[in-house]
């Protein structure tokens, strides 16, 4: 099974046309910020204690690497797909264009590098991801400079995937399932093709054995993932409809059951008792990202599951966009990029 399409340029929703301006207000915001900074640097010696943008001179802000590259993505797609004003599309290009210069993304690389299991795999992913919008781009420019980045990203990923005997289940970044789906999406138009099979391959050997998944026993206190939806989107990519239809019914038992009682929804969205506490505030970058998984397994089952599915979905995408933009950087750092990944699985109109 291939992965997911890559989206055309014609018009966006109107959702997220409505939304142009904050998405790209808030990109630009946090790639240009240096601090407050969490850098996730193992210091071998007092010389390694320098300022963040000297080992990271195009991913530094943001607050860590990897929402800085995920932001950059959000950027950069907003810039292409979603027509922001003339004021907030200059702004992106500039701050683009200050970062993603060839001697930038060559010590972004040589960082990689040097450090293999930083950002494994979740930064990982989202490179590719970056990578493979700045594909859509026509000058090539931004593309031309990530190329290498991805090619060395790719490189690691190979390295590890041997290595990785379990899948690692937790709801936050080191979630496997969540960032080998973004592999799969990504690796064509990133110029790692050669990635997919070994991360299809993986992925089966990993979950194709999984039945009996519990969504109740979900959420865990500080998710930004759910680590059932995640392993199941990411089988949406790796297996065959039929295969991944049958499949689906084992792992999500609680799905079959409450689509034939006519339960409204499959599970609520969690309660967010303290949205400035940095790890409390992922619950609302998990209803983004369990709405978007929602809506993607809707279309692919395709059965009487897809209208519950899909109205748990709208549930939780409505109350994660009710934290869109507070102000508060724990939240406004990078829960954008998740707004638009569900309001894209939202989008039945979306160009495919």
């Amino acid at each position: 099974m291939s992965a997911s399409p890559e989206p055309a340029s014609g018009a966006p929703s109107a959702a997220l046309t409505s939304y142009a301006d904050t998405f790209a207000r808030l990109a630009v915001a946090n790639i240009t910020r240096a601090y407050p900074n969490f850098p996730a640097h193992l210091l071998a010696g007092p010389e390694e204690l320098v300022a963040p943008r000297t080992y990271h001179p195009a991913f530094y802000g943001a607050y860590d690497w990897h929402s800085s590259v995920h932001m950059h993505w959000l950027a950069m797609r907003v810039l292409h797909r979603y027509r922001p004003s003339a004021p907030q599309a200059g702004a992106i290009t500039e701050a683009l264009d200050a970062h993603l210069t060839p001697e930038a993304m060559a010590a972004e690389s040589g960082y990689l590098r040097a450090h293999p299991s930083f950002e494994r795999p979740y930064g990982w992913a989202w490179l590719l991801m970056l990578t493979a919008e700045s594909a859509a781009h026509e000058d090539g420019r931004w593309a031309a400079a990530l190329a290498p980045a991805a090619r060395t990203v790719a490189e690691l990923i190979l390295d590890w995937l041997p290595k990785a005997r379990y899948p690692v289940r937790h709801g936050v970044h080191s979630n496997s399932a969540f960032a080998l789906g973004l592999v799969l999406d990504s690796a064509e138009r990133a110029g790692v093709p050669h990635l997919a099979e070994p991360v299809r391959a993986k992925l089966r050997a990993w979950f194709a054995g999984d039945e009996g998944g519990a969504l109740r026993w979900e959420p865990s206190g500080q998710d930004f993932l759910s680590p059932l939806l995640a392993e199941a989107d990411a089988m949406r990519r790796a297996a065959e409809p039929a295969e991944f239809r049958l499949w689906a019914g084992g792992l999500l038992p609680e799905l079959t059951s409450a689509a034939r009682s006519g339960e409204p929804v499959l599970l609520a969205p969690p309660e967010v008792t303290d949205a400035s506490d940095g790890q409390i505030g992922h619950l609302h970058g998990l209803c983004l990202s369990r709405a978007a998984a929602l809506y993607a397994l809707a279309d692919a089952l395709g059965d009487f599951r897809s209208r519950i599915l899909r109205d748990t979905a709208a549930a939780h995408l409505e109350a994660g966009l009710s934290a869109l933009g507070s102000g508060d950087f724990t939240s406004d750092h990078w829960l954008a990029t998740f707004a638009v990944l569900a309001l894209e699985a939202a989008d039945p109109d979306r160009p495919v």
